[in-house]
């Protein structure tokens, strides 16, 4: 396992070279994928969503669809469709591009409800129905939505049993300005990306995600986990606090990011390093500060 865990980080180190200047995002993206979980990510267009993705399917050594999502775009361009083959006097299953162990979903929000909510069994179940019959997707299976900002024209906000389908939610932001001069100066990061090598299988990725559910977790820090999701339920203006698939989603990041830094227990550093991009989606508070803040601020680790 010691030398899985070193691929990783050698994968991690990899996409960093990639996207620069962003290795906080980059590794809540691993500690995503590594505990089984979807990623959103909301940014202006042009902040590398996009290589980002196509850079993490590669050197993971998974297959890849991206799927521009538009306001005319259809289930059945997601999921596939059912065609009848007069050779064969039968129907036919054309699988769509959802049938992919990585799956961009590219500003997911400019589609229609209905487009959106036909990524939701896939997200969940990882398998699809169409016309009564079921269909499993590839393991290990990971969906990266791109999300532009509410602000701009022509985007249909994410309900939030959508949005509670996604284990984390990150922002890439503006790069430093050392790193943005590299990418004045150097090659095409989505070339970069494209020419990056695999360092994993998709069975080695499955063994790791495997060794996640496998890291301690103590009594102690299970009652800090259940501090903060009480805290969230009570907090004053908050439309909804976590779930207990929340409170899960936390724990599992956490244990995921706890495997990143190469141990097998986690504290509440680990906890606290994930908590904004796990909780700050899924609950929303009238308050200034964001709900993750006020969970740091006032939920005492021990």
């Amino acid at each position: 396992m010691h030398e899985l865990q070193g691929k990783l980080l050698l994968a991690l180190d990899n996409v960093n070279q990639i996207i620069l200047g962003k290795e906080p995002q980059l590794k809540l993206a691993f500690a995503c994928l590594m505990a089984k979980g979807h990623l959103l990510i909301e940014d202006l267009p042009g902040m590398g969503k996009t290589t980002l993705s196509h850079a993490l399917a590669n050197v993971l050594g998974l297959s890849y669809n991206r799927v521009q999502f538009t306001s005319d775009l259809l289930p059945s361009d997601v999921l596939g469709v059912t065609i009848f083959n007069r050779d064969h006097s039968t129907f036919e299953f054309h699988k769509g591009p959802i049938f992919s162990q990585v799956v961009l979903t590219d500003e997911i929000n400019r589609a229609s409800p209905k487009t959106q909510s036909a990524l939701l069994e896939g997200m969940e179940e990882h398998q699809v129905s169409v016309e009564g019959e079921t269909y499993p997707l590839p393991e290990p299976f990971f969906v990266i939505a791109t999300q532009n900002p509410m602000s701009q024209a022509g985007t249909y906000p994410l309900p939030e049993s959508q949005l509670d389908r996604f284990l984390m939610r990150v922002t890439l932001g503006y790069p430093p300005a050392e790193a943005e001069r590299e990418l004045l100066k150097g090659q095409s990061r989505r070339e970069m990306a494209t020419d990056l090598q695999s360092v994993f299988t998709p069975e080695e990725l499955k063994a790791l995600q495997k060794q996640v559910t496998l890291i301690s977790t103590s009594e102690a820090l299970l009652d800090y986990v259940q501090r903060l999701v009480a805290f969230s339920r009570q907090l004053g203006g908050a439309s909804i606090g976590l779930s207990p698939r929340g409170s899960l989603s936390l724990l599992r990041s956490a244990q995921a990011w706890a495997l990143l830094e190469g141990r097998d227990y986690v504290i509440p550093d680990d906890v606290q390093a994930v908590l904004a991009s796990v909780v700050d989606h899924r609950v929303v508070s009238s308050d200034a500060s964001s709900v993750s803040s006020q969970m740091l601020d006032q939920v005492p680790a021990i």
